[in-house]
This record gives structure tokens, sequence and C-alpha cells, in this order.
């Protein structure tokens, strides 16, 4: 029933209107809507206006409670008729939960037979002059939906979401902007924002968008991604790729935060986003950096998807989902190039294709996805084609004054063994090596300190240990680009065994997986 002094919401009274037009020119009518629509809430106002008779499902359990269980149909067809006969109106509110049971379940014996039971309610009520509306989520039985002119209540809107809230937040409604609530969660349906609303009232003193918002995102916005075994990182931390910052800032960040300007001039994220660089550039960090910034509008496909596995696709296809019902989000996929690099995950390959070009609808144009590589050789053509990507990013190698800067966090971090100032001999020492060779260079030359400092050896100067933790890095560095190699000969010259190459697979003793938790 409608709680006193509650409302409509304008998607609601529209379809109470339509309902009320097709009550002059039809015996038979359906009012149909996703749930947390509202169907009950227009149909108990319509009963309250029209004095009819209201069936509702607690009706139609007493009904098949004492019946045997396989005369559903009966027990439908009985207590509708019986207000048929009563009532010049019949409403029979959730009729879909009895039609999902009889004619979707292939174990129920007398599948079908339900249809003959509404033929037979359909033709008495308009030989009788009677009025029936049924509601329904998803099908109807193939006589009514034949018969009847069907209503919808489409989906919330801005004003929705604000008319519930007026329902019960009264006057405080008035502090909440809810053309910034509905672009953050635009696929609420009225139990999530009713349950919103009243834990707000409950639990905090002041109410406005931002709580709103806040307690939407811990309750029904969640991300994959447990931040909590993430490294915290901001992109203002990353390094010598300003470039690179100020497009994601620009084309990624803007769009997803910017209410007022992303309303005013319809900016949308890019719909596809490659970084690609050598390891260690920084890529990784840019995700976790976006997974902190974004919460609950990020969402990660990474090296625990297994490729080529029975539930790959599946978790893939529940992240784009994801994704979509709370755009605005990005999609990060991470190490992108090896799972293609085979040559043979031509499932995925489809789905991506797929999936970016649907990206351009109304529905999904708000989900940007970002993929990193090292080797854009190893992506597929018309995967990065123009228009499915449409910003290309790369991670450079740090330069001379980015890796000063690097090296000084980094030995910050580290206490006062490396207090000192600058250091240019080390700084010209680390050509060519990636930020995530850097964090290794003072973590290396900790280790050392550590070392001589616990047998009592003579202690060398901080840039010595710094020296020789860089000749230790470059030595493993060389060693690693050796083994890739040859672990790319080998997987060229192997026979085609259908097995696609994918994150976490070792091959020629290299393994190529994702951590989240680790810097890169």
């Amino acid at each position: 029933m409608v709680e006193s002094g509650r409302k409509l919401t304008p998607v609601q009274s529209e379809a109470k209107a339509f309902v009320r037009k097709g009550l002059e020119v039809a015996p038979v009518l359906a009012l149909g809507g996703d749930a947390g629509r509202g169907k009950s809430t227009v149909l108990a106002d319509l009963h309250a206006e029209l004095g009819s008779t209201l069936i509702d499902i607690s009706d139609l359990l007493k009904e098949t409670g004492a019946r045997h269980p396989l005369a559903l149909e009966e027990s439908a067809f009985e207590v509708v008729l019986r207000a048929l006969k009563g009532s010049d109106i019949v409403i029979a509110d959730h009729f879909d939960i009895l039609v999902q049971t009889v004619c979707c379940s292939h174990s129920y014996p007398r599948l079908r037979w339900f249809d003959g039971a509404c033929v037979a309610l359909c033709d008495y009520a308009a030989q009788a002059g009677k009025k029936v509306i049924f509601s329904y989520s998803g099908m109807l039985p193939g006589p009514i939906h034949q018969r009847a002119i069907k209503a919808g209540i489409a989906r919330f809107r801005a004003e929705d979401y604000q008319s519930l809230a007026a329902n019960y937040l009264g006057d405080v409604a008035e502090y909440v902007n809810f053309q910034k609530v509905f672009r953050f969660a635009p696929k609420l349906n009225a139990y999530q924002l009713k349950a919103a609303f009243e834990w707000l009232l409950r639990y905090e003193p002041e109410i406005d968008t931002e709580k709103l918002i806040e307690y939407l995102r811990s309750q029904r916005l969640t991300s994959n991604v447990d931040l909590e075994e993430v490294q915290e990182v901001t992109l203002a931390d990353l390094v010598g790729v300003d470039d690179v910052i100020r497009e994601l800032e620009i084309h990624v960040a803007l769009p997803l935060e910017n209410d007022q300007l992303a309303n005013e001039l319809n900016l949308r994220p890019k719909r596809g986003v490659l970084l690609y660089g050598p390891p260690g550039t920084g890529k990784t960090s840019v995700g976790r950096a976006l997974a902190h910034r974004l919460r609950g509008k990020f969402f990660l496909i990474d090296g625990t998807f297994i490729a080529g596995t029975g539930e790959f696709y599946a978790r893939v296809h529940q992240v784009f989902e994801a994704a979509k019902e709370n755009a605005p989000a990005v999609i990060f996929i991470d190490d992108a190039d090896a799972i293609f690099e085979g040559g043979e995950e031509h499932g995925l390959y489809r789905y991506l294709l797929t999936m970016l070009d649907g990206l351009e609808s109304e529905s999904a144009g708000r989900v940007c996805v970002m993929m990193t590589a090292m080797d854009v050789r190893h992506l597929p053509l018309a995967l990065v084609r123009s228009g499915r990507v449409e910003l290309w990013l790369e991670m450079k190698l740090p330069d001379a004054e980015a890796r000063r800067i690097i090296l000084a966090r980094q030995m910050a971090q580290a206490g006062s063994i490396f207090d000192g100032g600058d250091c240019p001999a080390v700084v010209s020492a680390t050509e060519g090596f990636t930020g995530a060779d850097l964090k290794r260079v003072v973590e290396d030359a900790k280790g050392l300190f550590a070392f001589d400092r616990a047998n009592g050896n003579a202690k060398l100067e901080r840039d010595g240990y710094l020296l020789r933790a860089i000749e230790s890095v470059a030595l493993n560095k060389t060693r690693y680009a050796e083994a890739e190699m040859g672990a790319r000969q080998k997987l060229r010259s192997a026979p085609n065994l259908g097995v696609p190459f994918m994150p976490g697979m070792a091959i020629g003793g290299i393994s190529f997986s994702s951590d989240w938790s680790s810097s890169e």
C-alpha cells in the first residue's frame, strides 16, 4: 500500500495516467517495470482512487496454500474470478510470480496450462464488462500479452530521485543536488533509495549531497578491487610523465568527477585509452592511482583473470556489466599485450571488440576501457584502431631530473642513512632505469648498509652503497633482457598447441604476472 502522505514520482505518475486512459477502452491492462520501480505503489494509488478490489501476493498465497501444489492455475483463476464477480475493477498485483513459477519451470508437469486460466479470465472480464489490471516484471502469459493494453514504469530520472527523497527526507531533500546523485548512480530503484534515505535520517545529523553519495558508494557501487590491498598512490606521485597525467585529468578524471561541467558540456570519458611503454614506467601505478581516486567506479581485469579457463569470460562479462551499471566508470585491463601475445585469445578479442563498439550507446557511453601494454605490436590491430582506442599515452623512461626526484623521494623514506642532498653521480649512473628500478636501487642499498652494520664491517659513504646497488640492478636488468629474448624465441618456435599466452603463465622461466600490491 502507499504509505500515508507519500506522493508518486513523475515516471510513476505518467504510468498511472496511462493506465487510467486504458481503463476507458480495454477490459485487460498490464503494468510492467523492473523491481523497485513502484508498480505496487502505483496500483495501490489507483486502488484508493477507483474503489477497486486489490489482490496482492498474500491473497494468492492463501489460495494456493489451500490447494494441491499442482493446482496453481486453478488457484490463480479462482482468486481473480471471485474478485471480478464482486467488483467492476480488479487489480492483480505480483501476478508475475505465479507466471514465472508455472510458465518458466520445465519441471512443472502442467507447463503452459496456465495460459488456459488466463484466457478464461480475460474472456470473462470482456463479456461481463469488467476491468482487470495485472502487474508484471519480465514476461506476461501469452493470452494476457495479446489482449492487454500495456503500460510501463520507466527508469527513474533525477526528478524521481528528488520526489522519492521528498517523501522520506521532507524539507531536508532541498540540501541534496539530485542531478549530481543521479549522474553518480543513474540506475537505482526505489528500494535502494528508500534504504539510503532511512539510513541518513537515522545516522547523519546533517544530510547533503556528498553524504548521500558516500552511502551509495559504500552500499551499491563497489569496485572489484580491494583498495586495502592496493598500494596507496596518486597521479601526483608519478614523476616525469606530466603530459600523460594532464591527458588523464582532461579525458578521464574530469568527465567522471566534475558533474557541473560534464552535464553542461555533455563530457564523456574516452571510450578506449592505451597506456604503453617499457615495464616499470608506471603503467600499473596509474591504475592504482585511479583505483584509489575513483573507488567504486574502478574495475580491474588483470593476471588473476586466467584466460582460457571456464570462468574467464563470465568474470570479464561481469566486470563490463558492473561498470555499465555503475557508470561513469573505468575498466582497467592490465598487461593487455600479455593476454594477446600468443595470438590465440580470439574469444576475448571478439568480446572486447563488441564491448568497445557497444560503449557508444547511451546506456554504456560513460564507461572508459583503459589498457596497458609493454609492446603494442602484440595487440590486435582492430582492437586499437582509431575510434576504439581514442587516446594513446606513452609512458617513457624517466629523464635525469625525474630520476633525481624519484631517488630523493625513495631515500627520504629510507631514513637518515641517505641524508645528504643531491647525488649527481648516482643520477648519472641510473640512465635507462625505470621508476621501479630506482626503488629497487634504494632498497638494495639499504640491504647492503644493514649487512655491513650487522657484521661490524667498515661502512661506505652513502653514494657508495647506492652505486653498488646500481651495479646489481643493472646486471639483473641485463639477465632479464636475455632471458626474455630467449623466452620469446622459444614461444615463436614452439608448435601451436592451442594454449594462449596469458598473465601468470611461466615461459622459459619468466613469469608474466600482475601484482597490484607492489610498486611498479
